[in-house]
């Protein structure tokens, strides 16, 4: 718990230094202008974790960051639960917990409210009652599995493949006796209950998140230049104590019969990493997979320390501690607000620049997706109303009213340009940051522009202009 509270102490300190990080955006947008069943590119539990932020302190980065702190702090303490569960000592539960709290990227991502810093912790709850079923044979620890990865689903839809890949595994590898109890079955329809409502808003939406697929990896190649890259970028992130320990882990898994109800895990770690490098998706998707092994490899050194073979860890651990402070300081780098603030000043003044009377007819409009957001999350006092955009999620939102046939549009209009009878450029801001936005493929030299005379309804231009990926529209 000491550990734990250290690092949710750091992270709390660092939430209240100003950031704008377009995910955490993205997701106080949708929670505070449209809030639904699903979104396209992530279920709604976020967003309303991001609505009741918004609700008790609207603004307040630290009270936004909470929920993110308490799940990264919830994750140390479960991975040395889990150590416990299987027969660590104290030295292997602190061992596991320092795993957990010298990763990278949680130290890097663990104070934004985004569905993956939310992640790894509710992927380890689903992990430590696996375990612990695997001990007791309770079957109404499968009953609570089933509600937990439904929860977990309302986040990211990837514990579903983590769910196939169990099932795989067991079949495989054993226990097969959870196969065969109803207890498996009923929690896995109740997982499937409770993910229902943000599957049917993707369905009714035609499944915009199984396109996202194809163009997370066309912007991996774009900034990483290859699979090969995004995998050893998402292997240098998770932290070398934590990589060693899930190593460790693996290894006893396969060669330790002490392990042998739980290999299944291994299959199941080999599946879903293959499945993560394949698709070529973002570098920390594998990350919620690390927390059972991390904890597992604590253990295997345990057994090797009592039976007479010690190594010194203090290094490791050292070194771990060390990258994961750089990079929970380097989080400030990362999401330095300077452009998004000064986006947002200029919108603001060509906002109010537009003549009264013409206000009500003016819709407020980006692309990309990532400008929306950084509108959409402005002060209150700068009297900007919601913005829209064709792109990414906000093009499944409500488009403009029919009312307004006019736009002031941040960024570059593409052929939205063409349905509109006269633009005009009104400001550029140019204030690129040390980093860039969304690996560079963001521009941080923006153009406002001024539309007017809609040549076409917003019904007609809407579908026309939807797109995913961050090219104009």
């Amino acid at each position: 718990m000491l550990i734990a509270g250290v690092v949710a102490l750091a992270h709390l300190g660092v939430a209240a230094v100003p950031r704008r990080w377009f995910d955490e955006d993205l997701v106080v947008a949708i929670g505070r202008h449209h809030l639904d069943w699903g979104a396209v590119d992530q279920p709604p539990l976020t967003p309303l974790l991001a609505r009741l932020a918004d609700a008790i302190a609207p603004g307040n980065p630290v009270v936004l960051a909470v929920p993110a702190v308490l799940a990264t702090a919830a994750a140390v303490v479960l991975t040395a639960l889990m150590a416990r569960e299987l027969g660590g000592d104290a030295r292997a539960q602190v061992l596991g917990a320092l795993g957990s709290a010298t990763c990278v990227a949680a130290a890097q991502f663990g104070h934004w409210l985004t569905p993956y810093s939310l992640e790894p912790a509710l992927w380890a709850v689903l992990f430590l009652l696996l375990l612990r079923w695997i001990r007791t044979r309770d079957d109404r620890l499968l009953l609570l599995l089933g509600v937990a990865a439904g929860i977990t689903a309302q986040t990211r839809f990837q514990v579903l493949a983590l769910g196939v890949a169990v099932l795989i595994a067991v079949a495989v590898a054993g226990p097969r006796d959870l196969l065969r109890r109803p207890a498996t079955w009923a929690g896995v329809a109740l997982a499937l209950l409770i993910t229902a409502p943000t599957l049917a808003w993707q369905a009714a939406h035609g499944w915009p998140q199984a396109a996202m697929g194809a163009v997370v990896a066309a912007e991996n190649q774009l900034i990483y230049g290859g699979r090969a890259l995004v995998v050893l970028h998402g292997l240098a992130v998770i932290g070398p104590l934590a990589l060693g320990l899930a190593g460790c882990g693996l290894v006893a898994m396969v060669r330790d019969r002490r392990w042998r109800e739980h290999r299944f895990l291994a299959v199941v770690f080999a599946v879903l990493f293959t499945a993560f490098a394949l698709a070529a998706g973002r570098h920390y998707y594998p990350l919620p997979l690390y927390s059972a092994f991390v904890a597992i490899g604590a253990v295997a050194l345990q057994h090797r320390r009592e039976s007479g073979r010690r190594r010194a860890a203090w290094p490791v651990v050292l070194l771990s501690g060390v990258l994961a402070t750089g990079a929970l300081g380097f989080t400030s780098v990362m999401a330095a607000p300077r452009f998004a603030d000064a986006l947002v000043a200029a919108s603001a003044r060509a906002y109010r620049d537009v003549p009264a009377a013409e206000r009500d007819r003016t819709a407020l409009g980006a692309g990309p997706y990532v400008y929306a957001t950084y509108l959409d999350t402005a002060a209150p006092e700068l009297g900007l109303p919601p913005a829209v955009s064709t792109n990414r999620a906000y093009g499944w939102f409500a488009p403009p009213p029919e009312h307004q046939d006019r736009m002031l549009f941040v960024g570059e209009p593409g052929r939205l340009r063409d349905r509109f009878a006269a633009a005009r450029r009104v400001a550029v801001v140019d204030a690129p940051t040390p980093l860039g936005t969304y690996g560079g493929l963001v521009p941080e030299r923006a153009e406002l522009w001024l539309l007017t005379g809609r040549t076409a309804p917003w019904a007609e231009i809407w579908p026309e202009l939807r797109n995913l990926t961050l090219d104009p529209p």
